[in-house]
C-alpha cells in the first residue's frame, strides 16, 4: 500500500474488507510469548497502539500485571469499533450508534486497589478508565496508527506491543524503525520474505521471538466459514487458525543466542547436499541437517530463523526460483527443478 501522511477512514476500512485484517490475539499466546521478556518491561512505557483496551488482551495483559513488571505507563489506542466495542462500558456520556462513536486512547500510570476489594485486579482497570480523569481521551482523528495523534503517543513510548494488520506490515514496521522503537510485534511468516523486513533481518534490526508457528485468533461474526482451520464455539464466536505465524522483535531474549548444534558432516556424504544449478551453493532441506564441517554458502529453509544465532552464523541473503534478496545472487533451481525458498547463510 503506498505511503499515506493523512491517512482517511477508507484506507483501513479497505484494507479490513479486502484483506481481512481483524484477528484478535488470545491472551495465552501473548502471555506464552511476553513471558520471555519480563526484564526488559521495568520503568518502560508500554503503547499498544492498534489495541481497543476492553477489547485487547495485549492491554489487558500489561494492565493486570502493571505493577508486577513496574512499569512506568500503558497506553493503548484504537481506530474504530469492533462488533463488542463498548458492550462492557460506556466510556463516554452520549450514546451513539458505532459507526459514529469517536476512536480514543487510554493510559495508566498507577493501579491501586480503587474499588477497595483487597485486590488490584481487572476491576480496577475498569474503575480507573471510568473515573479517573485524562485516563481515557478521544482522539480528534481516525485513530490510524500513521496519524499526527497517533504517532505523537508513539513518541512517548519505549516498547510497542500490538497485533498490527497484516495488509500494513511493511508500513507498521518501518514507521518503528523510523522513530527508533523497540518492539514485540505479531505477524504473517511470509513477512520474512518482503525485501524491507529480510533487510532488517539481515542488519540484525529485527528477529524472530520464540513461540511461533500455528496459533488461532478470535474473528467477527461477519468473517465467513471456511472448510479447513475455521471453527466456532458453544457461543457461537468464530474462530480461524494460521500456521504460519511469527513473532518479529528487537528486544534481545535467551533463544537468540543458544547455539546451533550441527553434528552432520558434509564430506561423508557430499551427495545429500545437492548444489544449485550454476551456483557454489549447497541445499541443506532440514535445519537439524546443517553440517558442522562445511564452510561455504548454504541454502537453509525459512524456519532457519527460528533458530538463528547471529554470533555462530551470517545471513547473506533470501533466494527462491526466481529472485533474490541480499547481497549473494542465487536462484534455488537444482536439474531444473524449482526448490522452496532459502536463507542463504554462512558459518562465521
Amino acid at each position: 500500500m503506498a505511503k499515506n501522511n493523512k491517512p482517511g477512514n477508507n484506507n483501513l476500512h479497505m484494507s479490513k474488507a479486502g484483506k481481512q485484517d481483524e484477528f484478535y490475539t488470545q491472551l495465552s499466546m501473548i502471555e506464552n510469548e511476553l513471558k520471555y521478556y519480563k526484564n526488559h518491561f521495568e520503568g518502560k512505557v508500554i503503547f499498544c497502539n492498534c489495541d481497543d483496551p476492553y477489547e485487547s488482551n495485549f492491554f489487558k495483559f500489561f494492565a493486570m500485571r502493571f505493577n508486577i513488571l513496574k512499569l512506568k505507563k500503558l497506553i493503548a489506542s484504537c481506530y474504530d469499533r469492533s462488533p463488542i466495542a463498548q458492550t462492557q462500558l460506556s466510556l463516554f456520556e452520549e450514546e451513539k450508534p458505532p459507526q459514529e462513536r469517536t476512536p480514543y486512547f487510554a493510559k495508566m500510570i498507577e493501579l491501586e486497589d480503587f474499588n477497595a476489594d483487597g485486590a488490584t485486579d481487572l476491576l480496577d482497570v475498569e474503575w480507573l478508565l471510568k473515573n479517573k480523569k485524562d485516563s481515557v481521551k478521544k482522539l480528534k482523528g481516525n485513530g490510524d496508527f500513521r496519524s499526527e495523534e497517533c504517532i505523537e503517543l508513539l513518541k512517548q513510548a519505549d516498547i510497542v506491543v500490538t497485533n498490527p494488520p497484516f495488509s500494513l506490515f511493511r508500513e507498521y514496521v518501518a514507521q518503528l524503525i523510523e522513530y527508533d522503537k523497540k518492539f514485540i510485534i505479531l505477524g504473517n511468516q511470509n513477512a520474512i520474505t518482503y525485501k524491507e523486513i529480510f533487510s532488517l533481518i539481515m542488519q540484525n534490526k529485527l528477529w524472530l521471538g520464540l513461540t511461533n508457528g500455528d496459533k488461532s485468533f478470535k474473528v467477527p461474526d461477519y468473517y465467513k466459514p471456511r472448510a479447513t482451520r475455521y471453527w466456532q464455539d458453544e457461543t457461537g464466536q468464530k474462530y480461524r487458525s494460521m500456521g504460519n505465524m511469527c513473532w518479529f522483535t528487537n528486544l534481545e531474549h535467551k533463544k537468540r543466542h543458544e547455539k546451533i548444534d550441527t553434528f552432520r558432516k558434509y564430506y561423508d556424504q557430499p551427495g545429500k547436499y545437492p548444489k544449485y544449478d550454476n551456483y557454489d551453493v549447497i541445499d541443506v532441506n532440514k535445519v537439524l541437517e546443517i553440517p558442522g564441517d562445511y564452510d561455504g554458502v548454504m541454502g537453509v529453509p525459512i524456519t532457519f530463523l527460528d533458530k538463528y544465532n547471529p554470533d555462530q552464523f551470517e545471513i547473506l541473503g533470501i533466494a527462491n526460483s526466481a529472485r533474490y534478496i541480499g547481497n549473494y545472487e542465487c536462484y534455488t533451481i537444482i536439474d531444473g527443478k524449482k526448490v522452496y525458498n532459502r536463507i542463504l547463510i554462512r558459518r562465521k
